[in-house]
Order: C-alpha cells, then structure tokens, then sequence
C-alpha cells in the first residue's frame, strides 16, 4: 500500500471539552489512486489530509507513506518530506503578493526533482494570460487556479487537495478536475481530495466518508465518471 494509516489519534482540548478529530482511523491507500474523502464541517477530514501531509501529528498511532513511516520523524525530515514528495491545494490560496502568477509557479518549480512543464499547467488551468499579472489582479477563482498550478508543477508523488474547486465557477471546477485527471492518469499521482460536493466522488477509485472523527465507510467506484460526465 502506498498510504497505510494505523489507529490514528488525534484530540484537541482536555476534559469535558476535549474532542477527538481523529479517533482510532485506520485507512489505506493503494499507488497512483484517486480517492475522494467527504464528511461534514468537524468530521476530521481535513485534519486527516494535514497527518498525511506531515503538517500536524498524531496524538497515537502511525502513518507510511510510500514505505516511509512519517510519525515520529523529526521537523528537517518532515520538511524534506513535504518538499520533495507532496504538493499542497488547500481552501485558502497562500499566494506570494509580491510575485506575478508566473513566479509564484515558478519559485516551486525551481526547487521540484522532476517538475512538470509550466506552460503546459497554466495552459490547462486557463491562466496562462494571466502569467504576468499580481494575485491582486486577479479574482478568488483566478488566484486559486495559480494555487493549484503550484501544487501540481512540483509533480508531487502525493496530491492534496482541500476543497480545491470551492472558490471556482463551473466551467473552472470541471477544468481543473478534467486537469487533476490527467495528472493521477498520466503520472500515476497519488491523489486525495477532501470535499463536501458528493458529485465528485463519481471520478474516484476509492470513496471515504468521515464522520465524527471515525471512517465510517470505504468504498470502490466499479464505473468512475469523468469530469465531464459529472453533475456540478
């Protein structure tokens, strides 16, 4: 398995406030999968993607990730390990204001293994007109397509993605799914993507729901959808 997650724990506050967002989660994965996780606001999804991700730690239990046990690494290891194996697409867009779309791709191109080719991103994401502009000139769906173009040129063995077309249009949406696709076919990137649109669940091979803290099931798509297929 390329992600094995073993009792994972995770708590926050103590006493009669204490909630567990994670509680007991085990959960794997096989390579070059695409797996949608749902749930709704508070179930622990976003806070599983950020255990994966190497942003956060574990209260108990372990998480592998492509043979490489993750918990219980050190922070320069968790940062080589977010560096050169995992590409990040959260809600919020974390553009660099001083930089244009361009650089802001760019910037982590330069420092990827084995980056995909930029013109060929912003091409497909429909920003490539907009290489030249600041995030301030552009829109919310605009600057979270520069952001999604930034995960993805890193060519990341892991793609995570939270919420990734909440702040887009339709016609946006089924591009950068149509373009996610493409990178989990093509690459076999390994990709996970939180969301509260069911209808995205159709393109998955694996489809998780959480719910308080808890998987409470996994299933596998025997007929995925494409994006053009799928119901925004």
């Amino acid at each position: 398995m390329f992600i094995e997650i073993k009792a994972a724990k995770k708590q926050y506050g103590t006493g009669e406030a204490a909630v567990y967002a994670l509680d007991g989660v085990d959960f794997s994965l096989e390579k070059g999968k695409l797996c949608v996780i749902l749930g709704p606001s508070g179930s622990g999804k976003s806070t599983l993607l950020n255990m994966i991700g190497g942003l956060d730690s574990l209260d108990s239990g372990e998480i592998t990730v492509d043979g490489q046990k993750i918990t219980g690494l050190s922070k320069k290891a968790l940062t080589a390990y977010r560096k050169m194996s995992v590409g990040f697409i959260f809600q919020f867009y974390n553009l660099i204001p001083d930089l244009t779309v361009e650089e802001n791709v760019q910037v982590v191109s330069e420092i990827a293994a084995n980056p995909l080719d930029m013109d060929e991103i912003l091409t497909a994401l429909d920003i490539e007109k907009y290489r030249y502009r600041f995030p301030r000139e552009l829109s919310g769906g605009q600057q979270q397509r520069v952001a999604i173009a930034r995960a993805m040129v890193k060519n990341p063995k892991l793609l995570l993605c939270d919420e990734l077309t909440g702040a887009l249009d339709t016609k946006s949406s089924r591009s950068v799914l149509r373009f996610i696709e493409k990178i989990n076919r093509q690459y076999g990137t390994t990709t996970l993507i939180i969301t509260h649109n069911e209808a995205i669940a159709d393109l998955a091979d694996t489809v998780v729901r959480i719910r308080d803290g808890k998987i409470a099931s996994v299933a596998e798509n025997a007929e995925k959808l494409t994006a053009d297929e799928i119901e925004l």
